[in-house]
């Protein structure tokens, strides 16, 4: 009988070593093929991701818009364009991937408007008149939103003169494709048995991620109407002016001015010291206060500052430090968990470099009387601050009275009316102003996350409040209206209803017709409530990491669209 080969038997090591070098060789051979099948495709992503930044960069830049100018009227008039020779362009500066460009002129003085329609029933019609179209005039100028992407759509352009006669012209025209990842149509989780949704665009502010970012409009059969891409983080708001602009932050630095023709006209960086984040407003000059980080501050504070952005001069002058407000509460709080704020990255929830968060602010509402509403997620309190473009001082506290108990803040706190849990880190506070009120009253509204947390009071307990939710994983948030008396130092509680719980983040806006549309941002989820607080319209969201930051509605009249009445 043969005997197996020995250790020692030079024929069995040299076998060893031949098995051994044919596995490192096959696995060596796979791990190549891997490597290089998987780089290549990371690279392309990459170098996709790459272009499109850079195009986005150039789109922010005063020379490109204003090349972009000057080669749309050198084409537009090398030739006349009356009805029947109707010129177009698609997104002459690069702002709306489902724009079109409109011009043409008519021998009589004439109203238009417009339908974007396609072969493709799954996609309704959309019909408008455009800004200037609902009055007579001989010269038509005008953004057609709402083109298909991809898909053949024809334009019909109406024109009516006033003696009642009208006709109509059509534009075929092929939608470009997106830049982005945006779903044509959202999905929808509920459909309305209502008709009444409210009027407007639905405008997706802050799908957070690390890729591209948009600010997305969408009708309300939940079809995308405009892509418009900014240079990274969110947009928080968008602010209409009185000269016909609409205002949005595009970067952390970079607060943007855009026409209704889709130009950007003004492009302002907030200097090297300063990052918005969450929040801007105007204020009764029409300038822009803004919820700031400043990234010089040796005690490595983040969210507790204000800053002014001339919207004129573009100059950036500071208005408020909360610190200098709330000094001795400042010094209680604890600098906790791993948070950092980079000029390319306002973020606080994640990270290496150690920030201060012990104020979080997240909203901010200009009042008549100049003083501003500010909304505090860490410490779920509604910071009332007067004269803020003056000499700021503290004018009230909404919020749990206890947490500011044995502080010299207490006296501050608004007395409640009536038997109601606080909030838990509010959201999208917004003052409601109603003339049929006495002086000294007015609305607050709010999305209660209903998440009482406060890592920089670690000692606090939130369970003191009735039904609130102290981890991530929650049951609900709220929608809530309060009536606050300023001079009877009170605040009640006149509305309220539960929605899907979204511990951070997340938006309410009361529509004119009634209705209320809540966005909860962790859920990916929007809708329209009626006035009993009942759901009659849901959508949801892809999301491109955990959260949506807002969904506010706006009519875009006057901007988009022809004038209010």
């Amino acid at each position: 009988m043969k005997l197996p080969p020995q250790v020692g038997n030079p024929l069995a090591r040299w076998r060893a070593r031949r098995l051994a070098v044919s596995i490192v060789a096959v696995v060596a051979v796979v791990t190549m093929v891997l490597l290089s099948w998987q780089p290549v495709s990371t690279r392309i992503d990459s170098a996709r991701a790459a272009a499109l930044k850079s195009r986005v960069e150039r789109i922010y830049t005063a020379s490109y818009q204003s090349k972009a100018q000057s080669d749309l009227v050198s084409d537009r008039d090398s030739e006349s364009h009356d009805q029947d020779n109707i010129y177009t362009k698609e997104n002459p500066y690069g702002t709306n991937m489902t724009g079109l460009y409109v011009y043409f002129t008519t021998a009589r003085a004439a109203k238009v408007s417009y339908r974007v329609s396609t072969p493709n029933k799954s996609y309704p019609d959309f019909s408008a008149t455009p800004k200037g179209g609902a009055t007579y005039k001989t010269t038509h100028e005008f953004q057609a939103l709402g083109l298909i992407p991809g898909k053949s759509n024809t334009v019909t352009i109406t024109i009516t003169y006033r003696d009642g006669s009208s006709y109509t012209r059509t534009i075929k025209h092929k939608g470009a494709s997106l830049l982005g990842w945006a779903d044509m149509r959202l999905t929808s989780t509920k459909a309305s048995s209502e008709q009444n949704l409210g009027d407007g665009l639905y405008a997706i502010l802050g799908n957070d991620s690390d890729g591209q970012d948009f600010t997305l409009l969408y009708d309300k059969q939940g079809v995308l109407r405009a892509e418009i891409p900014i240079l990274y983080y969110r947009s928080q708001r968008l602010l209409f002016d009185r000269n016909g602009l609409m205002w949005f932050s595009a970067a952390t630095t970079t607060m943007a001015a855009m026409n209704s023709l889709g130009r950007l006209v003004k492009i302002y960086d907030l200097a090297d010291k300063y990052i918005l984040h969450h929040d801007y407003v105007f204020d009764g000059d029409q300038n822009i206060l803004i919820l700031a980080t400043d990234l010089s501050r040796k005690d490595q504070t983040v969210q507790d500052q204000v800053v002014k952005l001339n919207t004129s001069t573009g100059k950036v002058t500071h208005v408020l430090d909360l610190g200098d407000l709330f000094p001795s509460y400042k010094k209680t709080t604890k600098k906790t968990g791993s948070i950092y704020a980079t000029k390319e990255n306002s973020r606080t929830d994640s990270g290496t470099k150690v920030r201060w968060d012990w104020m979080h602010i997240n909203t901010i509402q200009y009042t008549d009387d100049g003083s501003v509403l500010l909304s505090s997620r860490e410490t779920s309190t509604v910071i009332k601050v007067d004269d803020i473009e003056g000499t700021p001082s503290i004018g009230y506290l909404m919020g749990v009275s206890s947490f500011w108990k044995g502080t010299n803040y207490a006296k501050y706190s608004l007395s409640k009316v009536g038997d109601f849990p606080d909030s838990g880190g509010q959201h999208s506070v917004t003052y409601v102003k109603d003339d049929s009120l006495p002086e000294g009253q007015y609305y607050v509204t709010m999305f209660d996350n209903n998440y009482g947390n406060s890592p920089t009071r670690p000692g606090f307990d939130w369970s003191q409040i009735d039904g609130i939710n102290t981890g991530y994983m929650g049951t609900y948030s709220k929608y809530s209206k309060y009536l606050v008396d300023e001079a009877k130092g009170t605040y009640t509680l006149v509305r309220s209803f539960t929605v899907p719980y979204s511990p951070i983040v997340s938006s309410v806006q009361d529509l004119d017709d009634g209705t209320t549309l809540v966005d909860s941002g962790t859920k990916g989820l929007f809708g329209i409530y009626n006035a009993k607080g009942k759901l009659i319209q849901q959508w949801r969201i892809a999301m491109q990491s955990g959260n949506i930051y807002r969904v506010y509605q706006y009519d875009f009249k006057g901007f988009f669209f022809a004038s209010k009445a």
